[in-house]
């Protein structure tokens, strides 16, 4: 078993190790303002999943603020005019609202010399044409990575986690990204309530059979969060989540599925301490990273 990293692939698309920088395009989300919902997706803190990105402000100053977090934890040896940096607009649903809006927020930070590319993170319905030939006009300036938020392909615990679309509202619009052009990475949460490991494995064996090639994914551990309705429902009735092993090797299971060419983002993911309730084990982030390349070596050794 053989896996491409992200920091592999950003080497070999910039020349040069890459930092990602947390920003907000100052969107709220169609699952939260009553267009679909008002609670959001059961798991989604009031952070939006982007607990740790810039408050919003105009994207000069979100940069030069998220800059200053990031750099602190780069070797000085780096000059600082030699840094590149991928402009992450993580919170709530970041093409949703205005077309034009956005346009300005995002080619403001792609006229900056040091961002050498976006990734946005998205849902599928909220992806119309306007949106997507906009992101096709960037990505001729610079490279432009669409995050979609599938979580699970199956329709019951889409409905139990109130994520709001049917699966063939991904499919459209994963076809119509993939026809500008545009590179794709797709969410999925692992441990999921009600989900077993052989659902969670069909989610990416699906995704692993998308034509055109999946671009890239990003598992992440269901965190359980402080201010959810899933913290709720958790509190009233426990459901199972995983142990530092069964992850391991869930996550191992999942990797060899994947075709050679997807790029793999993540394999954890982090929960604000402030916030999370469960599983404990994942705030030792060093500790759970070391388990699964243990995990993976012994993989690919098999």
């Amino acid at each position: 078993m053989e896996i491409r990293r992200l920091s592999d692939a950003l080497k070999e698309q910039f020349g040069q190790k890459v930092y990602k920088l947390s920003l907000s395009a100052g969107c709220t989300c169609p699952n939260r303002d009553g267009r679909i919902g008002t609670g959001g997706c059961t798991f989604c803190s009031e952070g939006g999943s982007g607990d740790f990105a810039a408050a919003f402000r105009p994207i000069e100053e979100q940069i030069e603020e998220a800059r200053k977090r990031v750099d602190a934890k780069i070797p000085a040896s780096i000059p600082m005019d030699q840094r590149k940096y991928i402009a992450y607009f993580q919170s709530f649903t970041s093409t949703y609202g205005d077309t034009e809006r956005l346009r300005g927020i995002f080619s403001g930070a792609v006229d900056r010399e040091e961002i050498a590319g976006l990734s946005i993170g998205t849902r599928p319905d909220c992806l119309e044409d306007d949106k997507v030939e906009m992101l096709r006009e960037l990505n001729a300036r610079k490279p432009v990575w669409v995050e979609l938020g599938l979580q699970t392909i199956h329709q019951e615990t889409a409905e139990r986690i109130h994520r709001g679309y049917r699966l063939e509202v991904f499919e459209d619009t994963y076809q119509r990204l993939k026809e500008a052009g545009l590179t794709v990475i797709v969410h999925v949460i692992l441990g999921l309530p009600g989900e077993s490991r052989e659902m969670m494995l069909e989610t990416v064996r699906y995704l692993a059979s998308l034509t055109p090639e999946l671009d890239g994914i990003k598992l992440q551990l269901l965190h359980v969060l402080r201010g959810t309705a899933l913290a709720e429902e958790y509190e009233k009735e426990p459901f199972e989540l995983f142990t530092p092993e069964s992850y391991c090797a869930t996550v191992v299971d999942c990797l060899k599925l994947l075709p050679e060419h997807t790029v793999i983002h993540r394999m954890t993911g982090d929960g604000p301490r402030k916030l999370l309730i469960a599983p404990l084990w994942s705030t030792d982030k060093k500790r759970v990273l070391n388990m699964l390349n243990a995990a993976i070596r012994d993989a690919e050794r098999t």
